[in-house]
């Protein structure tokens, strides 16, 4: 195999991933689907599963609900085991100082951002050992950096960081790779309102707290979801073998939150 073929992912991986109804979720299952993967995504957003590529298969799902995360890979048997999981789904959680969010906001985001990335893992190890597959976990740039008035999703992405780097060691012996993918500022709806409530609660307008995120960037530029899919496809690829235990930015270097 040439190095230029050792950077596509072999046709006919049996993927899954969680939240891929849209966003960057949905990015990495087109991407997984154009590259000749077979398919299947979970999403709360029943709207948008209904409206996912011909090929691609779901299940409607909320990774906090262990009943449904069971459900998912009922359905999810279909491909007849998994090679790739994409655990993708999480919140942005509230935007506010410690002292002002309420207990039930922290536990949510904590809840869908960790614990439903355990259950997800919890679920997909034996099916990654029998393959010797891939686990990618979606966390961020907050799970390398402060980020004031996110701490719930900081908290949350940093121990993502940690659940990546345990796994690793845990089921490298076994020939299963686990990595974590961090995006920096992502364009796309969620982002535009994370910054309209940080404009709100700082009493400045959405355009300076938009140029306030780009100047704190040293490319000064958002990526695209289109970047993180392209870093899942080349860790699924055969260039990517020997890469685990990794927490991966593509984020333009993002320097500070």
């Amino acid at each position: 195999m040439s190095v230029i073929e050792s950077l596509s992912p072999r046709r006919g991986l049996r993927v899954l991933v969680t939240a891929g109804a849209g966003g960057i979720g949905l990015a990495i299952a087109q991407a997984f689907h154009e590259a000749g993967a077979r398919v299947h995504v979970c999403d709360i957003d029943t709207q948008a599963l209904a409206a996912l590529p011909d090929g691609i298969t779901h299940t409607v799902a909320d990774v906090s609900q262990q009943a449904d995360v069971d459900r998912l890979f009922q359905d999810a048997a279909a491909l007849g085991g998994l090679d790739v999981v994409v655990n993708n789904a999480g919140i942005a959680g509230p935007t506010a100082g410690i002292d002002e969010i309420d207990e039930d906001s922290w536990t949510r985001t904590i809840d869908i951002n960790l614990n439903g990335q355990y259950r997800v893992a919890h679920r997909a190890a034996p099916l990654l050992r029998e393959s010797q597959g891939l686990l990618i976990n979606l966390a961020s740039v907050a799970g390398r950096l402060g980020f004031a008035y996110r701490t719930p999703y900081a908290a949350s992405k940093w121990a993502v960081v940690g659940l990546t780097k345990s796994l690793a060691s845990e089921l490298g012996p076994e020939g299963v790779r686990v990595n974590a993918i961090l995006p920096g500022i992502v364009r796309g709806p969620r982002i535009e309102k994370v910054i309209a409530d940080r404009a709100a609660k700082r009493g400045i307008s959405y355009a300076q707290m938009e140029q306030e995120n780009l100047a704190k960037i040293s490319m000064r530029r958002m990526v695209e979801p289109t970047d993180i899919a392209a870093m899942a496809l080349f860790l699924s690829a055969p260039g990517g073998a020997n890469i685990s235990g990794q927490a991966l930015s593509v984020c333009a270097n993002v320097e500070s939150l």
